[in-house]
């Protein structure tokens, strides 16, 4: 299971936010670079970086932030808020994003998706399946939809989509433990295909061994991370004996 840190972005700065509402918003370091270089220094590979002005703004904004991590640490990029067009994502990758994340675009535009995963392929495009009372959320969680999370991603699995993000809004930012129930049955109804990246409510080290015994394929994590309740040794010690 792939260990992801988090790092969200509001006017170039490194946040987090609670529940995705941008009133709770905390700085935790004007420099995203050093976080990204300390997360490089512990054995991390990969990175979610949010553009949370992108997500509000439904274009891509600190797309900067992506091309300097990009070219100052060797971690692998996976990039996501308010990417909407071609153009929006041709700057992604071009700025340095190993995989994109579209959620929004998912539920509005299904036709501009599929072209995505068509031209660039599942392994460079992951559906955002943010979730709340078991609607798919979109526009920065500040918008909930009519879709069930479940038939959501079945048809999008259906469509070719191997990698999804599911974040329960409910859990995030409240270091209260993540949705295992939720995984549970997504993992359940989807079977193989389904590369199930676990996002939100992350909040001790012990999580991790059960959502990787659940099968996901990956784990993001921010808000522990930033508060201290799970320390970068951790991660490399676990890092370490998954590879083992």
């Amino acid at each position: 299971m792939r260990i992801i840190p988090a790092i969200d972005i509001i006017d170039g700065k490194c946040v987090r936010l609670t529940k995705g509402d941008y009133s709770t918003k905390k700085i935790y370091n004007e420099n995203p670079l050093e976080i990204a270089k300390q997360y490089e220094d512990h054995g991390i590979e990969y990175l979610h970086l949010v553009d949370l002005d992108g997500a509000k703004a439904s274009h891509i904004v600190n797309y900067k932030v992506l091309e300097t991590l990009a070219n100052k640490t060797t971690l692998k990029i996976d990039f996501g808020g308010g990417l909407k067009s071609n153009e929006d994502l041709k700057i992604a990758f071009n700025s340095g994003a190993n995989q994109i994340t579209g959620g929004s675009i998912a539920v509005k535009n299904k036709t501009t998706f599929l072209n995505w995963l068509s031209v660039y392929g599942s392994e460079k495009i992951i559906l955002g399946a943010d979730t709340i009372n078991g609607r798919i959320a979109i526009q920065g969680w500040l918008e909930k939809s009519k879709y069930a999370i479940n038939d959501f991603v079945s048809e999008y699995i259906k469509e070719g989509v191997s990698y999804v993000i599911c974040t329960d809004i409910s859990k995030d930012g409240m270091l209260e433990g993540p949705a295992f129930d939720l995984y549970k049955k997504m993992i359940l109804s989807n079977a193989s295909q389904l590369k199930l990246i676990a996002s939100g409510g992350i909040s001790n080290i012990n999580e991790l061994p059960k959502l990787k015994s659940l099968g996901c394929e990956g784990v993001i994590i921010g808000k522990a991370i930033y508060e201290n309740k799970i320390s970068m040794k951790q991660l490399e010690q676990f890092i370490v004996l998954n590879h083992a």
